[in-house]
């Protein structure tokens, strides 16, 4: 940030490290402010400040709900080097030369900080403050942000450990019982990092007379809070969805997964400001309020360390046993269906669906997706030697 005046031409904050995305509690924050003037200015004094607060601000009817938090705060008294000063301390700025002030403090150990944030009705901000004084004459200000992130460590016993649980509804038609759903869920752990999958073991029962759909989302939740109010906000911010289940069938996930995308990790240690996150799993009941079973998930920033040993040593095996078919005497194989340049993916079954509407107050309509199945690539069976003789192998 440049601060400009008829006698100051450019009064700017620059970090040591410009390319550092963020500081982590126990780095220190260095750098220097550069000041260039237009004609002679006298300064008394250059002082810079280190601040950062939580902030949380918002309407709730006339009442106008604010509060603060401070979590950082450093002042130090700037001094040139080998610029001789006056009596009282000031210092004669003149133009054509570039004047800096160095700096330099060590933020607060781990623990004692929040990471930085911004959200819809709050804030944690970090910055570094310059404050040029001139002897009856305005004090000019600057400002320069930067970003704080406190590790968040998810390899601890608790966040290793698997979470689930059980939820069932019972439907009703004008009053009238018409069965219930229900879910069961579980995942292997709570704890995730940004681009981990999370898989999802479950299973879903319908008995009523309706076609529901199994989905699941992780949610975001923002806690505000602010002269003893409480704010939430919600957010949804990655979703998938299951088949169709039709009256008196069941569905069972086995590992389906859903990414966790790119988020700031959990904020629990902030007063006023909490971020926490959760995956949800629902089903969607047509004329009715969904089902919904909530398992609270922790964003961190440090993930397994052994996860990428275990996916190697899984695609190891893999391709152990491929190996081991090789060795068998096979006839030729037939063309890949690869080699066909239209789209055959199934994304959907072939059963007639429902409309899939998220609103409670959806209509059950039946659409019956289009699709017609390629032709086959050419093949030709081909008979091979066999211990000698010629032979056609048996189609299993």
């Amino acid at each position: 940030m440049v601060a400009m005046t008829k006698r100051v031409k450019s009064f700017q904050i620059v970090f040591t490290d410009p390319s550092k995305t963020f500081y982590c509690g126990g780095d220190k924050v260095s750098g220097r402010v550069e000041v260039e003037v237009n004609e002679a200015t006298r300064v008394s004094a250059v002082r810079v400040l280190g601040l950062g607060c939580a902030k949380v601000e918002y309407a709730k009817g006339k009442q106008r709900c604010r509060q603060e938090a401070e979590y950082l705060r450093y002042e130090e008294v700037l001094r040139l080097d080998e610029q001789p000063t006056d009596s009282d301390g000031s210092v004669v700025l003149r133009p054509g030369n570039k004047y800096e002030y160095t700096f330099g403090f060590e933020l607060p150990q781990q623990g004692q900080l929040v990471s930085s944030y911004k959200g819809k009705f709050g804030y944690v901000h970090y910055y570094v403050k310059a404050m040029l004084e001139r002897p009856q004459q305005p004090t000019l200000e600057c400002k320069k942000p930067f970003e704080v992130e406190e590790p968040l460590d998810v390899n601890t016993p608790d966040l290793l450990s698997p979470t689930g649980g059980m939820k069932e509804k019972k439907v009703t038609c004008m009053f009238i019982p018409d069965g219930q759903v229900s879910l069961n869920a579980k995942i292997d752990r709570r704890g995730f990092c940004e681009g981990e999958d999370i898989c999802i073991n479950a299973k879903f029962e319908n008995t009523c007379s309706r076609i529901v759909v199994p989905k699941a989302a992780i949610i975001a939740k923002h806690t505000y809070q602010a002269n003893g109010r409480t704010k939430v906000f919600r957010q949804k911010l990655s979703s998938v969805r299951g088949n169709h289940i039709i009256s008196g069938m069941c569905d069972a996930w086995q590992g389906k997964s859903i990414r966790v995308p790119k988020i700031k990790p959990s904020m629990l240690g902030c007063n006023i400001i909490r971020v926490e996150y959760a995956l949800m799993i629902y089903i969607h009941i047509p004329g009715s309020e969904k089902l919904i079973l909530e398992l609270p998930l922790v964003i961190g920033t440090a993930g397994l360390g052994s996860r990428s040993n275990s996916v190697s040593s899984q695609e190891g095996s893999v391709s152990n046993a491929s190996q081991s078919w090789v060795s068998l005497r096979m006839p030729s194989e037939p063309p890949s269906y690869c080699d066909i340049t239209r789209d055959c993916r199934l994304d959907q079954p072939l059963t007639p669906l429902l409309d899939d509407f998220d609103a409670d107050d959806s209509p059950i309509f039946m659409n019956v997706p289009a699709f017609t199945f390629p032709p086959p690539p050419a093949y030709t069976e081909t008979e091979e030697e066999y211990n000698g003789n010629a032979r056609m192998l048996p189609v299993c």
